[in-house]
């Protein structure tokens, strides 16, 4: 398969699972009023991007194991300095050109418990196996093209991962938050994106992508607690 037609075919399968899973999952309704709408939407996206990585296994060597205990501290620690470094610039850029700060639409809708459930844990579970656990897998023939970044060099699979990780997140559009908002959502998932996909490069193991999102979702659930 030639690199162009891998990045368009990785980036359409992605982009179907993701549609399709928006779509579907805001019809599921079961009537509980602990479980939010996101979990229907967060379900089918998992259970999506699993058939997706067993039907192309050929294409896709994904991995998930426990991690070395001596190996948790710095994508965790990364993870939290994303959203406490990027979060907090975004808010003041939002407010220097003179846009009301908002909170996450989501947060308006779920309480502390159900945040850390099906936030914290949950949608980043799912996210990171669709856009790291089968996206970047299945661009990671494209790895050896490298961008120099300060000491390190990031792979274009990691870059393409994240820039989709982050662009995804437009269709928050659909829910009424403001361009402010959505700038400020995309450039903070796409910088997270980066670091997820970069551990998740260096241990070929998805839990690390997993781990750096849920770090970096940390302070939106320290946030809903208080909100609440």
């Amino acid at each position: 398969m030639k690199n162009s037609q891998r990045i368009l075919n990785g980036l359409v399968l992605t982009a179907v699972i993701f549609l399709i899973a928006t779509l579907l999952g805001s019809k599921i309704n079961l009537n509980i009023n602990f479980i939010p709408t996101s979990f229907g939407t967060h379900s089918i996206m998992l259970l999506l991007s699993i058939i997706a990585i067993v039907y192309l296994k050929k294409y896709v060597n994904y991995k998930i194991a426990f991690p070395k205990f001596n190996t948790l501290l710095n994508p965790i620690a990364v993870g939290l300095l994303v959203s406490i470094i990027v979060n907090p610039l975004m808010t003041i850029l939002t407010r220097k050109l003179g846009a009301d700060v908002e909170s996450h639409p989501l947060f308006l809708k779920m309480n502390a418990t159900q945040v850390f459930f099906f936030v914290f844990i949950y949608a980043s579970i799912a996210e990171e196996v669709l856009f790291r656990g089968f996206l970047m897998n299945f661009l990671s023939p494209l790895k050896s093209t490298v961008i120099p970044f300060f000491k390190r060099k990031i792979s274009l699979p990691i870059i393409i991962s994240a820039i989709a990780f982050g662009l995804a997140h437009l269709i928050l559009f659909t829910t009424g938050v403001s361009w402010a908002f959505l700038l400020k959502v995309v450039v903070f998932t796409t910088i997270l994106g980066l670091f997820a996909g970069y551990y998740q490069e260096k241990y070929n193991n998805n839990i690390y992508a997993i781990l750096v999102h849920m770090a970096g979702n940390f302070t939106g659930f320290i946030a809903a607690i208080f909100m609440h």
